[in-house]
């Protein structure tokens, strides 16, 4: 009897071992060799920060990745693994086995998106390229001007002109604060580097004026090789006390009430920024400037030009006196008309 016991525990052991192999085997197989069944090649999926294993796991499968839960979250916790997921965007690819999804959550291997602010946009075009991006997360609805002015730590009241127009690289689920805060810091080194190499001749007082003045030049220059020529126009009408009379000052005044054209009576119509009826240099930015018009604004060419108008081409004509200017006029504005 005890003989026919300990054959029978012997076999229990064999066949508990030979199970435990079999279960470690197919253990292994499904982490290593198995690849995830996914609901399209690429499938985008968000870890938020904080989340547990099974948060993950969750996340992964409302994204179209059909992981198995329960079992993800033992391999994340046998490995060591599950204190080290770094949240963030991540890219499931077919093919991808658990425990290549989970390594690469691990090592934070994260996808990037990208987002452009352009050159000579406003702000509420920045805003709404922010708000039109699917991966952006929004945070400033409901927020004042002069609130996100505070938060960036901005002495200016107005956020207009003050962020870098550039290409933002970020990993999806970025606030559009945190965007913000870059080009605005961008924006500020840039400035701050500029305005400590400027001619020290200049008729301007402080950066935030080189920062207005560029912001013309930006809407004024169709022509890169102009705008140091076109910030000098603007620069000689400053020291001579000579308004700036410039259009685009007029359009961003004019706000919603610009239909695509400039009337007579909107060249009248006084605003902040109409630079026909106001001297010097409008109270803020009017769009944002790129680092060339930075530099040209703050190194204008010198000459004893008053004057310029487009030849229709992207280049500008320009002339030191008034009659040379009317002729100018007269060729390309109204020759074209």
């Amino acid at each position: 009897m005890k003989r026919r016991i300990g054959i029978f525990l012997l076999y229990f052991l064999l066949f508990a071992a030979l199970a435990g192999l079999a279960a470690s085997a197919g253990a292994w197989y499904w982490a290593t060799q198995r690849a995830v069944p996914m609901g399209a090649e690429r499938v985008d999926y968000l870890v938020e920060p904080g989340s547990s294993p099974y948060g993950v796991a969750r996340a992964m499968n409302e994204a179209g990745i059909a992981v198995d839960q329960r079992a993800f979250v033992a391999l994340a916790r046998l490995t060591k693994l599950d204190r080290q997921l770094k949240a963030g965007a991540y890219e499931a690819k077919t093919g991808d086995t658990p425990w290549q999804l989970l390594e690469r959550m691990a090592q934070g291997d994260m996808t990037l998106t990208r987002l452009t602010l352009v050159e000579g946009w406003t702000y509420q075009q920045i805003r709404a390229a922010l708000r039109a991006s699917p991966d952006v997360k929004q945070t400033l609805d409901g927020v004042s001007d002069q609130e996100l002015m505070q938060r960036l730590g901005s002495e200016q009241t107005r956020p207009e002109g003050l962020f870098y127009p550039d290409t933002y690289v970020f990993t999806p689920g970025t606030s559009d604060f945190d965007i913000l805060r870059r080009a605005y810091h961008a924006q500020m080194q840039q400035l701050d580097k500029l305005w400590a190499e400027r001619d020290p001749d200049l008729p301007l007082s402080s950066p935030y004026e080189a920062l207005i003045l560029a912001s013309i030049v930006e809407k004024e220059t169709g022509h890169s090789s102009d705008r140091a020529r076109v910030a000098g126009v603007f620069v000689n009408r400053l020291r001579i006390k000579m308004p700036l009379q410039t259009d685009p000052t007029v359009i961003y005044g004019m706000g919603e009430a610009y239909e695509g054209r400039i009337r007579k009576r909107d060249l009248q119509t006084d605003t902040p920024w109409n630079t026909y009826t106001r001297g010097g240099l409008p109270p803020t930015p009017i769009s944002s400037s790129g680092l060339a018009s930075l530099h040209a604004a703050l190194n204008p060419e010198e000459h004893k030009y008053l004057y310029f108008v487009s030849r229709g081409d992207g280049t500008s004509e320009f002339s030191e006196t008034l009659l040379a200017h009317n002729r100018a006029v007269s060729k390309y504005i109204l020759g074209r008309r």
